[in-house]
């Protein structure tokens, strides 16, 4: 007789008990609550036959982002494919994107994981690692629209609807649909206090809005019922330390970093670009971190050639510099050279976006600030093409504002404050931009 899980989905497996454990997997991963991939080995030592367990922690470890986690992703699709006349089509799809992300087509891996979900549109796993994929390509409307296609196959009574409720209200938000992806976002988060994904939708709303009070206090607000066992928690209180920023709080912003940001020990990829990516903000604006920057680089080094992800590189030169780290600067740069020319999607995100970042964080490390503006002014506007969030691609409008005032260019600097100010007047890093640029030389005329 076939099986399936709780939300309907078809599965291979012949017993119920280990469905039943999966099914608890899900919930820990669309939570972000710690540990799936302990709970899955647990439950692959005891029933090594559960295809899609295996199809599950395959898909879990390639959305990760990291080539740091490639071999353990490479054993998960092998015993995966090694079962797969056991499996079902809904599990031989889960096992096809996975062995596409391995081989670096990112873009066919998330199209299939898109494909399951169509087909099966209570597949929830599909549905997240869709999400995941959208969001390191930088598919805005695709983190929207794959979440709302499904929609109508799932209520409150459908197991896990607040989660899936917490990813179209990320993607209602990447698409500037601040007011419907606010009131999404609390209701997922009203149907379960875990959902860290939901939260975050909010603080992106609030990012975005130049919301700073409103922000702080919301994740305040609802930490007790997401930040206890998250995964995801050190992405939302780096949010907190941006909000902090904007409120004039350096010291509060680097309280963060501390005590919450780098409380994992930058185990992860995706830890590590929020802690270079708050560090290169405070530090562009001139402000001394301290010694922070060495643990950041020091986990970057062993990532330093991988050539992986674009977006991480970015993140890697920012550390590179901030701790001055010659060789790795160079390293880097040489795998990005080696990744632009090869096949797969890195490839086409290192030559469009990748490499003229990498030379303009590190022009502006040299001080070279009209090569700064050189390299990231034709990028900043295409740079969803190598993924991350509107708030984390901010960093290049922060970088060339700086760098616009630090060599003295009036009119950029006034057209990059002016666009900052209409979306975020209250913020105090634009306020102070602004009366910086009133002493540069060839005020524009009113």
């Amino acid at each position: 007789m076939s099986k399936t899980d709780v939300r309907g989905n078809p599965v291979s497996h012949d017993s119920a008990e280990p469905i039943r454990r999966l099914d608890h997997v899900t919930t820990l991963m669309n939570a972000f609550q710690a540990d799936p991939i302990a709970e899955v080995d647990a439950l692959l030592a005891e029933h090594p036959d559960f295809v899609m367990a295996h199809a599950f922690r395959a898909g879990t470890l390639a959305t990760a982002g990291d080539k740091a986690f490639e071999s353990e992703l490479a054993k998960s699709v092998a015993a995966a494919e090694a079962l797969v006349g056991k499996a079902n089509d809904r599990e031989r799809l889960h096992i096809a994107a996975a062995r596409a992300w391995l081989k670096g087509q990112f873009e066919l891996a998330t199209e299939t994981w898109g494909r399951a979900a169509l087909l099966y549109p209570r597949d929830i796993t599909a549905i997240q690692f869709a999400q995941f994929g959208d969001f390191f390509l930088g598919y805005s409307q695709m983190l929207r629209d794959r979440v709302a296609r499904v929609l109508p196959h799932w209520d409150k009574a459908v197991p896990n609807y607040g989660f899936l409720l917490g990813m179209h209200a990320f993607g209602l938000e990447e698409c500037g649909d601040y007011a419907q992806a606010e009131a999404t976002g609390r209701e997922a988060f009203a149907l379960d206090g875990r959902d860290a994904w939901a939260v975050h939708a909010v603080a992106h709303v609030m990012e975005m809005q130049g919301r700073a009070a409103d922000g702080a206090e919301w994740l305040e607000s609802t930490s007790a019922s997401w930040a206890p066992n998250c995964m995801f928690g050190y992405h939302n209180w780096w949010h907190q330390a941006l909000f902090s920023i904007n409120a004039g709080n350096v010291e509060r912003a680097l309280k963060l970093f501390d005590e919450k940001i780098s409380a994992g020990g930058f185990a992860s990829a995706m830890e590590l670009v929020d802690g270079s990516g708050l560090l290169w903000r405070l530090t562009a604006l001139g402000y001394d971190v301290g010694k922070r920057w060495d643990d950041v680089a020091d986990k970057w080094t062993t990532r330093a050639e991988d050539g992986y992800y674009a977006f991480n590189d970015l993140h890697a030169m920012m550390a590179f510099v901030g701790a001055d780290r010659r060789p790795e600067q160079k390293a880097l740069m040489a795998a990005a050279e080696r990744a632009a020319e090869s096949l797969g999607t890195n490839g086409m995100m290192t030559r469009e976006i990748g490499l003229p970042a990498l030379k303009g964080i590190l022009a502006f490390g040299n001080g070279a600030y009209d090569e700064t503006i050189e390299r990231l002014l034709p990028v900043r506007g295409k740079a969803n093409r190598f993924g991350g969030s509107h708030a984390q691609r901010d960093v290049f409008s922060w970088t060339l504002a700086e760098a616009a005032l630090r060599t003295g260019d009036r009119s950029l600097a006034e057209g990059l404050i002016a666009e900052r100010l209409a979306q975020k007047p209250e913020s105090r890093v634009n306020l102070a931009w602004d009366e910086r640029v009133c002493h540069l030389p060839g005020r524009l005329a009113a």
